[in-house]
């Protein structure tokens, strides 16, 4: 973006967040991340990065991967984390550039990096194999890491996740034109026209005072994350360089089939930040899917059904 200073706003897709936009300015500022809990940890990368950690509960260990992308790790923890370390050690950190972490030393975003920094963090804590479980952009993250590490990987599992930013954001500003009765569209296939019609949007969204049913279309359960979500840090450093990098634009639902891992998808039906049928793209060999009425914050918005599923799958693993 060179010297230009360009606000988007972007619609997290989230992960364990509710915020229902960020304003993004791309433009390189420093970041001072602190964390905000006291039962935390720092680890810091081969390449001077330090990433937020914390591990709570008992059980096999399980990282979860926040969305955004740009989120953190905090509103997840906050709504579902009791629920679920009563049977899993949960691990909960946040990407490099995102929340309580740093942004990267060296400016390093890559996917290669990101998925070098889960295998840190699973060596951290000393453990040979390890649950995954992704909320939303994290979907992408966790993939990657089981396609490189399918042999440090226990299961996968896949909350409200998206395999491919661009069907996910092509799918909101469709949903959008059905909520508004109006026709945004990209007037080409360029990632930076796709950003900028949803960026249109999203605005006419919020006008209209409907922008949380991007999330859940209870305004009550997306004010519950919300509220955590407004203490993040962060200056979003991640989500300022993540959209140039084309690793993350790719759509990585053909290499589903790789994947012969268990793998538990938990879709809601009316997620429409992810697409309600976007799982029906992937293809795990050993996946099962388990569909729950409610948006793109299950772990909010249906929580106990969303505590049910992740252990009956840990169960019969």
């Amino acid at each position: 973006m060179d010297k230009t200073r360009l606000s988007i706003v972007l619609m997290l897709f989230c992960a364990g967040i509710a915020v229902l936009s960020i304003v993004v300015m791309l433009f390189r500022t420093g970041i001072t991340a602190h964390g905000q809990s006291t039962n935390h940890d720092y680890v810091t990368t081969d390449d001077g990065t330090k990433l937020f950690v914390k591990k709570s509960g008992t059980g096999p260990i399980c990282i979860f991967i926040h969305g955004g992308p740009g989120a953190w790790s905090k509103s997840f923890e906050g709504l579902v984390g009791d629920n679920l370390e009563k049977n899993l050690s949960m691990v909960y950190y946040d990407q490099r550039g995102c929340g309580r972490s740093q942004k990267a030393a060296e400016g390093d975003y890559s996917l290669t990096r990101m998925v070098k920094d889960i295998d840190l963090i699973r060596e951290h804590y000393g453990a040979t194999k390890v649950y995954l479980m992704a909320h939303s952009f994290g979907g992408i993250l966790a993939l990657n890491y089981a396609l490189s590490h399918p042999d440090r990987v226990e299961g996968l599992i896949l909350v409200n996740s998206t395999l491919s930013m661009r069907y996910s954001i092509e799918g909101q500003i469709n949903y959008i034109n059905h909520l508004l009765q109006t026709n945004y569209a990209a007037p080409d296939s360029t990632s930076a026209s796709l950003i900028s019609t949803f960026m249109k949007a999203k605005k006419a969204l919020t006008q209209k005072g409907l922008a949380y049913k991007m999330l859940s279309d209870n305004k009550i359960n997306v004010d519950r994350v919300e509220e955590i979500d407004t203490q993040n840090p962060s200056d979003y450093d991640f989500a300022k360089h993540v959209f140039t990098i084309n690793d993350y634009w790719r759509d990585y639902t053909p290499m589903t089939q790789e994947v012969s891992l268990p793998v538990l998808i938990i879709a809601g039906e009316k997620d429409h930040s992810i697409g309600k049928n976007h799982f029906s793209l992937f293809h795990f060999t050993n996946g099962n899917v388990r569909k729950i009425n409610g948006g793109h914050i299950l772990y909010c918005e249906k929580n106990k059904e969303f505590i049910t599923s992740i252990l009956g799958f840990i169960d019969g693993n």
